[in-house]
């Protein structure tokens, strides 16, 4: 993660409303060890920001002229960019037909623009430390609506089959709890629950928690 000198994680703002960017730039400045270090009103001025300045964070809102949230963040995190920066999209829809193909294009978070400073904070955090968060309150609304729609190739079984473990957590991942929320619900310590996520990114070849929920509403594990 690349820091200030005062070891602040650097973020880039990006929003086609003034007063939006403004009220996400107070309350990322509030908040201890967070700076915001650029905005953007359009999309290409985003992703020519992003790549001048390599922040740890970049928070893209998904309706933007001249290029959309989807396509800065594909642009930016996609599969075939080599060095992916981290991207958090946020929207005033929880049911945006966009937020799915964002999260495809490689956003590692999704939130709502009245999520609050605690969530949005907690989401900047985890997608600088190369984790991912969805508002809880929307993930198996988010991902049930929209998984298996799409050009979204079939996703296919691991090679080493999921311990029984493993498929608990990977169904408290995919309705958006986090790690110290999975440790008390199961009963295991935080280190164990790193330890089977990181587990099962290996054994499902995906590069964050989102893409863990995604897996497991396009194979069917969670009920819809």
């Amino acid at each position: 993660m690349t820091t200030t000198g005062t070891g602040a994680i650097r973020v880039i703002v990006a929003d086609d409303q003034e007063i939006a960017r403004t009220g996400l730039r107070m309350i990322l400045d509030a908040q201890p060890g967070i700076e915001v270090v650029a905005e953007a009103g359009d999309g290409l001025r985003a992703v020519e920001l992003a790549r001048r300045l390599r922040p740890d964070v970049c928070l893209f809102d998904i309706r933007m002229p001249r290029c959309d949230g989807i396509e800065a963040t594909a642009r930016l995190a996609g599969p075939d960019v080599a060095d992916p920066l981290a991207v958090v999209v946020i929207t005033t829809f929880d049911l945006d037909e966009y937020v799915y193909s964002a999260l495809r294009a490689g956003a590692r978070g999704f939130l709502l623009k009245d999520a609050g400073p605690d969530l949005l904070s907690q989401a900047v955090r985890a997608a600088a430390n190369g984790d991912a968060l969805i508002a809880p309150s929307i993930t198996a609304r988010l991902l049930g609506a929209f998984a298996g729609t799409g050009p979204a190739p079939p996703r296919v079984q691991p090679i080493e089959p999921l311990t029984e473990r493993e498929e608990q957590i990977l169904l408290t991942v995919a309705r958006g709890r986090t790690n110290n929320e999975i440790a008390d619900e199961l009963h295991i310590s935080l280190s164990t629950v790193k330890s089977h996520v990181a587990s099962l990114m290996t054994k499902l070849g995906v590069r964050n928690r989102v893409e863990i929920a995604m897996w497991a509403y396009e194979t069917n594990r969670v009920p819809r």
